[in-house]
């Protein structure tokens, strides 16, 4: 394993832990899965110029879209949480009552 996908590998655990163990806002959670998408697209991106191929040149744009449109769905709920429950806190969310 070269230290570059060690990086990019721990980057993404790294990212994941976060998500999954430091859960009080949704503003944190949404970070973490941004950085989970950025080191996604850098190593994606890396491993199409590694091998040089064009077949899988467009791989990391599209990844890249998808990461766009989870992060304005992302702002879009904390914004909707926000001016109804007035915080971000994921505590305060109660999914059973409208």
């Amino acid at each position: 394993m070269t230290p570059m996908q060690f990086s990019f590998g721990s980057a993404f655990i790294l990212g994941l832990m976060g998500l999954a163990f430091h859960r009080t806002h949704l503003l944190s959670g949404l970070l973490c899965l941004e950085g989970m998408m950025l080191s996604l697209f850098i190593a994606l991106a890396l491993w199409t110029l590694q091998f040089e191929s064009t077949s899988f040149s467009t791989a990391p744009m599209l990844l890249l879209a998808f990461s766009a449109c989870e992060a304005s769905t992302g702002l879009a709920l904390l914004v909707a949480t926000a001016r109804t429950h007035g915080t971000d806190r994921l505590q305060n969310l109660n999914l059973l009552q409208c």
